[in-house]
């Protein structure tokens, strides 16, 4: 038996609280994890799926870009949420074309993101066009022939954007920004923009590529793993293995975040004796730091350390490595020595005791490794937060030697390939170049817009057509009314996708959805069997091959909807072979080992036992392709965030039955939040300071001055409706989920230097809630 769609929404009030878990995964996550696959796709399925899944010969999981062990794979070489992934795009669930006859826009738009996401895979081509009330059926000719009319009409290619989710191929990304630029834009704005683009900013400023420098075998190296702003207990499940492995190896874990995280306290393995009995520990220490107080950190520490090497000159800062490879040395020197350690304790909440210990770790380490993921990208001054981080690593030397180095660790399954194909605004001149010459094109080199300013542009009328592949924009992005305006301000708005989401009711004058095939469907051209290609959080790049029967005949891969609309929209005699690239992806492969750095030789590398890694010269040789050709020192002046009094700093978050903007469920069970979304996590002590009680409903107000006008009054943004709920975190910090709290952030509240949303630091007030007929 399979478990029916929900008929009903989530009802707020069946929300429940129980004591956060100290220990994450278990038999409970398998049990989870097998029950919710089951009632998706039933139990054959449910084999040979999960059978298949992160296998050399199976399947890449649609879910976070962890990358797969190089060595001997387990069974299961999955986690519960990349269960719970797979089941949500392999379900037998399906949306037809009845379904939107029986369901109007007006009820579809009332429901919330959950409900939408439980109905099941769309089956065929739909189209909502000027007035209507329902998506109606459109063959795919008809709808190419939409989408290329309405192109040619604008008055400049740089009025249509393209935005890419995470979750497309190699493949696909690089004939998806081969299109636009045909076209003539760079408008091709992606889900990094929203997430790891600090990350790339602050290293490739500091070591010349703005990817991480470790590989998974370096964990088994490690002497101490330093884990910032992260949760991979729910983001990252198959990490803690890893970590897991650390351990035995003898390293040390330190944990930096404002909330105990569940998979940073203990992780029952599942697929070990040890697993099921005791656990393992994870993390050595817990620095519960307070929101925004990560530069300020990695600034004391790095006080700390200089302050060490004083003590024992010759044994703290690797003076062979600062003086063959880095610059800037001196400059950071000096401002780290004024560090005011009283001021780190008030930014970060933390004693020195805990901040001389983790310096002594860090002066002791032969081999440091610093993870990190949102907690410091989606802050105003993240950028400059990774520098510091990374400065801590140039100092000791820990930049390509083994169990050493940078590791940002990516959220969706290929949003680091994205980049590597080409799906970037700033795409540099010698990736253009080289695309010209393979093509006989003239990409156009003027920069494109990213996902704020392609907000901006659709808001204000300067973009007329937006093209969704995956993803869900209208959830994922920050400034939600703001957000939905742009989108309603579209001449069209077009969304490939394998199942309903919130971007399909939130919609331009005519709207099309184009129904895809998912990562476990079986790709067929021309009866020929097709593989994709993705790049993990580490560079290694390997194939995906899906298996399933489509639940639709009139499903089409993402590969062929581009290159069907490129032929429609160019015409036959177009330079590239677009219906060449539909036929064979190998021949996609051989046009990318020509033009992408790193890809000689693709199609027989991507086909080795593990794939292959691209090259990394910070890794592999000491090579840093910087301005000045080396490693390079970061200064930057100290920012972190004084709560205004009366005030919360909020932090936006998943929940563990939630990836990005898909809710698998409303079973928050690490954090012990359970049937329910709506709730606000709050120090106790601030709960009763502010003169309200717990499991008292609330709205949350956020507070934001633009810093281009200062002397305006405040911009308040409002959500309705909310649950405190007691919990440990530094006070005068808050946190909450997405996208329930996207509408608090503003639009143009983003981090300097990589215009990532701030959804890390938001100023809020609490105020009563009052129902609508109060």
């Amino acid at each position: 038996m399979h478990r029916a769609a929900p008929k009903q929404d989530i009802d707020e009030a069946e929300l429940t609280v129980s004591p956060p878990k100290t220990q994450a995964a278990g038999v409970r996550a398998v049990t989870v994890a097998l029950e919710r696959a089951v009632e998706e796709m039933g139990v054959v399925r449910t084999a040979r799926t999960l059978s298949r899944l992160n296998q050399r010969h199976g399947f890449d999981c649609p879910s976070c870009a962890w990358p797969d062990p190089t060595g001997t794979r387990r069974v299961a070489e999955f986690c519960e949420n990349g269960a719970k992934a797979v089941a949500e795009e392999a379900t037998l669930r399906t949306v037809t074309p009845e379904f939107f006859a029986e369901h109007s826009l007006r009820d579809l738009a009332e429901k919330s993101g959950y409900w939408l996401g439980q109905q099941g895979r769309i089956t065929e081509p739909m189209v909502l066009r000027p007035g209507d009330e329902h998506y109606s059926p459109i063959s795919w000719d008809d709808a190419y022939r939409l989408i290329a009319d309405t192109l040619r009409g604008l008055s400049t290619p740089d009025e249509a954007v393209f935005y890419t989710s995470g979750r497309t191929s190699n493949e696909t990304a690089f004939l998806y920004q081969l299109l636009a630029r045909s076209l003539g834009t760079n408008n091709l704005p992606d889900c990094s923009n929203m997430c790891h683009e600090s990350s790339g900013a602050a290293l490739t400023s500091s070591i010349g590529i703005g990817k991480g420098s470790v590989t998974i075998d370096d964990f088994a190296h490690a002497d101490l793993i330093l884990i910032a702003g992260q949760n991979p207990g729910t983001n990252h499940p198959r990490m803690l293995s890893s970590l897991a492995e650390a351990k035995a190896h003898g390293a040390r874990i330190i944990a930096v975040n404002p909330l105990p995280e569940t998979g940073l306290i203990g992780f029952r393995d599942p697929q070990t004796v040890k697993g099921f009995t005791t656990g393992v520990e994870i993390a050595d220490d817990f620095l519960q730091i307070r929101l925004g107080g990560d530069m300020a950190l990695f600034q004391g520490l790095g006080k700390l350390l200089f302050e060490a090497e004083d003590r024992a000159p010759g044994t703290v800062v690797d003076r062979t490595f600062v003086n063959a490879h880095t610059a800037g040395f001196a400059e950071y020197e000096k401002h780290m020595r004024a560090v005011d350690l009283g001021v780190v304790e008030q930014a970060t909440g933390l004693t020195r005791e805990q901040l001389e210990r983790t310096a002594r770790l860090l002066a002791e380490s032969k081999a440091t490794i610093v993870c990190w993921a949102m907690g410091l990208t989606q802050q105003v001054h993240g950028v400059a937060t990774i520098e510091e981080a990374t400065n801590l690593l140039l100092l000791r030397g820990m930049i390509g030697k083994p169990g050493a180095g940078v590791c940002p660790v990516r959220g969706h399954s290929n949003v680091q390939g994205d980049r590597t194909m080409g799906i970037w605004e700033q795409m540099p001149e010698t990736f253009l170049a080289a695309l010209d010459a393979e093509f006989g094109i003239t990409s156009p080199r003027r920069h494109g817009w990213d996902t704020v300013a392609a907000i901006r542009a659709m808001r204000d009328g300067r973009a007329k057509v937006f093209f969704g592949m995956g993803g869900n924009f209208a959830s994922a992005t920050p400034d939600t009314d703001v957000t939905e305006a742009a989108l309603r301000n579209c001449e069209l708005t077009v969304q490939v996708s394998t199942k309903l989401n919130r971007s399909h009711v939130v919609h331009g004058r005519t709207a099309l959805i184009l129904p895809t095939l998912g990562r476990t469907d079986d790709d067929l051209q021309d009866g020929k069997r097709q593989q994709v290609s993705v790049e993990d959080s580490m560079s290694m790049v390997h194939l995906s091959t899906g298996r399933l029967t489509p639940v639709s005949e009139h499903l089409r891969s993402e590969v062929a909807i581009v290159c069907e609309l490129a032929r429609e929209l160019f015409g036959p005699e177009h330079p590239v072979p677009w219906e060449q690239f539909r036929r064979d992806y190998d021949r996609i492969r051989d046009a990318i080992a020509r033009v992408v750095p790193g890809c000689a030789e693709y199609n027989r590398k991507v086909r080795g036992r593990n794939g292959f890694q691209l090259p990394h010269p910070p890794r592999d040789a000491r090579e840093f392709r910087t301005a000045t050709g080396k490693a390079n020192f970061a200064t930057n002046a100290l920012h972190w965030l004084p709560v205004p009094e009366g005030r919360l700093i909020l932090q936006t978050l998943r929940s563990h039955d939630q990836y990005n903007t898909t809710i698998y469920g409303l079973d928050d069970r690490y954090r012990g939040i359970h049937n329910g979304r709506k709730v606000v996590l709050l120090n106790a002590e601030d709960i009763a300071a502010l003169g309200f009680v717990e499991d008292e409903l609330v709205d949350l107000v956020s507070e934001w001055t633009n810093p281009a006008t200062p002397d305006a009054a405040p911009q308040e943004r409002r959500v309705s409706g909310f649950r405190l709920v007691a919990y440990s975190t530094p006070r005068g910090n808050a946190a909450a989920y997405y996208p329930e709290t996207n509408p608090l952030v503003p639009l143009d509240h983003v981090a300097r230097r990589s215009n990532t949303p701030v959804s890390k630091a938001i100023t809020i007030r609490l105020e009563r809630h009052r129902h609508p007929h109060e």
